[in-house]
């Protein structure tokens, strides 16, 4: 079975080559996804409630490749705030925006429960879902009725689903950048058999939250997801974290 997402290849770098990427068709969305929640203290949807224009890094950037950077203090601290907007959630539901390597658009629904569950998944006629129950990461597709499994420990992913993070020293940050409008933090991981890949992570210079990530994959494509509609309070049915391998086998199953 093949793959893609924001989320492979949005989250999966290594697989971006072996994704393709859904062409759905166009889907009004002016509401955060309810269907699969239980419910919310609160009606706690943050940042734009219209499907956002993801913002594509120029494919001429180099970033520095050093694991031994200096950052300035000022770079520091916009890197600590990141670090404390990712532990403070405990979930976050919302709808996506994702531009894949060769420009292509596709949309849909996303659910996290951390530590470690996440949920994805394209809008019709794209059959492509992505689960992790907090050790496994399938990709999905239901319409082959096949899934990929992959630990969720060697994906970029972890580190959006950690309970707490500190991005400069959990991972290796490469870039911290900022603006009027955005902070930015890049991170790199080599791995040995598969090669080197990056992670950056965009957040709202005036209120914090998260806008949109892009991820690099080893190959130096890269692939955007943009999120909206962001509700963290919701109340997330455990259903939508579970693995189902007898619907849906796995190679090793």
């Amino acid at each position: 079975m093949t793959a893609g997402l924001l989320i492979p290849p949005v989250i999966l770098p290594a697989l971006a080559q072996a994704v393709p990427i859904p062409h759905p068709a166009p889907k009004a969305r002016d509401s955060a996804p309810t269907a699969k929640l239980l419910g919310s203290v609160e009606p706690a949807v943050t940042g734009t409630t219209q499907p956002p224009d993801p913002i594509i890094p120029d494919r001429r950037r180099n970033v520095p490749a050093n694991m031994f950077a200096t950052f300035s203090a000022d770079q520091k601290a916009a890197a600590a705030r990141v670090s404390a907007y990712l532990s403070s959630l405990h979930t976050l539901a919302g709808n996506f925006v994702q531009v894949g390597p060769d420009g292509s658009r596709s949309t849909g629904e996303f659910y996290i429960q951390k530590p470690g569950k996440v949920r994805f998944e394209y809008d019709p006629p794209s059959p492509i879902a992505m689960i992790s129950d907090g050790t496994s990461l399938v990709v999905r597709d239901t319409k082959l009725a096949t899934q990929d499994i992959y630990p969720l420990s060697q994906t970029p992913l972890r580190y959006l689903l950690s309970d707490r993070i500190d991005l400069m020293k959990d991972t290796n940050v490469v870039s911290v950048t900022s603006d009027n409008l955005y902070i930015s933090v890049t991170i790199e991981e080599k791995q040995a058999l598969v090669g080197t890949s990056r992670l950056m992570l965009m957040v709202g210079a005036k209120d914090g939250k998260l806008k949109q990530w892009t991820v690099t994959d080893p190959q130096g494509y890269d692939t955007t997801v943009a999120i909206y509609n962001l509700n963290t309070t919701a109340k997330l049915d455990p259903a939508l974290f579970k693995i189902d391998y007898t619907r849906y086998p796995t190679p090793n199953n």
